[in-house]
């Protein structure tokens, strides 16, 4: 049987919530020498990027201006974060 491991995510406003993983999954996605929290992070950010994209790009009809950019600020914050865009790292660009 495996063990879990937890993670607590923390909002702006104070509030948490807690991420259950299964022991050893994180370790497993880990690049050499990169911290448990930092692989969660930037896992969080990957998934985040990925719906809004899909959203804004994908979706039936046209997205909402507001979402369009929310979802160019979540781009450049990969961006920033991984020193490659989105479309560079996931081989689908637009």
């Amino acid at each position: 049987m495996v063990d879990t491991e937890t993670y607590t995510i923390e909002g702006p406003d104070g509030e948490t919530d807690e991420l259950e993983l299964p022991e050893g999954l994180v370790d497993a996605l880990a690049e050499q020498g990169e911290s448990p929290t930092t692989v969660v992070t930037e896992i969080a950010l990957l998934s985040f990027v990925q719906r809004s994209h899909a959203i804004v790009h994908h979706a039936e009809g046209e997205a909402p201006a507001d979402l369009t950019e929310i979802n160019e600020k979540a781009e450049e914050l990969f961006e920033e974060r991984f020193g490659m865009t989105f479309g560079e790292a996931t081989g689908h660009d637009h």
